[in-house]
């Protein structure tokens, strides 16, 4: 058994909490620390439950999660979102659409924020619950669920270990972002345990194939995001309106059995390599949060065609680093550090060619980057490119 940790880092540009600027450095009457993960410049959106009750929509801010149903009775939040929060998963509150997340976000802000005050008439708060005395949930309902190849340094790595160097990205991968669908109901939250697959594998190239438990299971160092709000069949994303239809990344491991993999996916690809579990984090952070922390993307050469050139083309620098701890291990230790940033095709780009045939997107949708590797060694995103 290990533990796999995902971890957003603080920027390391400024000394500032996540999302500050020095133009508008907004503070919350909650207390906590310079290094949380949770300052009021975040808010993500989850879902968690108590022991004394059921799964609920929710927030964070410092050390705590905010119970959004508690909030929205007591007409803090706008009204279109006053029933959504009793929910067990967001996907009604991320239908909703762009105008109505930014107005709940910025009125959670307002009611956080220093200058209002924590309300006076209620000293037990009890919208704020302890992180420590929660559980969280899948933060929504998974409806389809689909995985790009979309680091540039990754599919090179692994094409030279397959194909060799010459031959390391095949002719369509500077052309289009490469995606495969996955197993939607095998996604979980954070935390879930896992069980080692059983599937053929071939260890002898001589020998035929045997089932047995995989001996080679990877972890792929990815994000993902969630559609919130999706299209009619027929009606593709353009891609300088997909921004508008994105509400927010979480974190993700596609979990990858290597030896059944290396043995099944001719002609058509992975399949049981795959479908065991995808374990993505609990929150899901707006794309509104991540705003100050937008790049500009590797230049793309070729030109992308039409459908594919984003006005705005734009990544995002967000430090990456992985985790492991063995079952005897006293603290888990690093084996690898990258960067959002190393990603070629946008999360834009890959909405809108996903929908460009006029397939319908839902709400709930989840499209994974693919693995993140760096340029050097120790940004590589999975175990089949660290052991290299």
């Amino acid at each position: 058994r290990f533990r796999f940790d995902l971890i957003i880092r603080k920027s390391s540009s400024s000394g500032m909490a996540h999302g500050e600027s020095k133009q508008d450095v907004v503070r919350s009457w909650v207390e906590y620390g310079a290094d949380t993960h949770f300052p009021i410049q975040n808010l993500p959106f989850g879902v968690f439950s108590t022991k004394d009750s059921g799964p609920r929509c929710a927030t964070a801010i410092g050390e705590y999660v905010v119970d959004l149903s508690v909030l929205a009775s007591m007409g803090v939040l706008p009204q279109q979102v006053k029933s959504v929060f009793a929910s067990s998963s967001l996907n009604e509150f991320m239908g909703l659409g762009k105008t109505v997340w930014s107005n709940t976000r910025k009125a959670l802000q307002e009611f956080f924020s220093e200058k209002t005050k924590a309300p006076a008439n209620d000293p037990k708060r009890p919208f704020l619950i302890p992180m420590k005395d929660v559980t969280m949930h899948l933060p929504c309902r998974v409806g389809d669920y689909t995985d790009f190849y979309s680091s540039r340094h990754h599919a090179t790595n692994v094409g030279v270990m397959f194909r060799g160097k010459e031959n390391a990205l095949k002719p369509n991968w500077l052309h289009l972002p490469v995606g495969y669908h996955g197993r939607a109901s095998s996604v979980i939250v954070s935390g879930s345990n896992v069980r080692r697959p059983r599937g053929q594998i071939k260890p002898d190239p001589n020998a035929p194939p045997v089932f047995s438990e995989c001996k080679k299971l990877d972890f792929e160092l990815e994000m993902a995001f969630f559609v919130g709000t999706g299209n009619k069949l027929g009606d593709p994303i353009p891609i300088d309106k997909a921004k508008e239809h994105i509400f927010g990344l979480v974190l993700m491991n596609d979990w990858s059995a290597r030896d059944i993999q290396k043995w099944e996916y001719v002609p058509l690809g992975p399949f049981l390599a795959k479908n065991l579990a995808t374990t993505i984090s609990p929150w899901i952070v707006t794309m509104e949060a991540l705003e100050p922390f937008r790049v500009p993307n590797e230049k793309q050469q070729p030109e992308p065609l039409p459908y594919l050139r984003d006005p705005s083309l734009t990544a995002y620098d967000i430090n990456l680093e992985v985790s492991i701890q063995g079952s005897e291990a006293k603290e888990a230790s690093s084996v690898s550090s990258a960067n959002a940033k190393y990603l070629y095709w946008s999360f834009t780009q890959q909405l809108a060619h996903h929908s460009i045939t006029g397939c319908n997107m839902r709400t709930g949708d989840l499209l994974g980057s693919g693995t993140i590797s760096g340029p050097s060694p120790g940004e590589y995103g999975s175990m089949l490119e660290l052991s290299w």
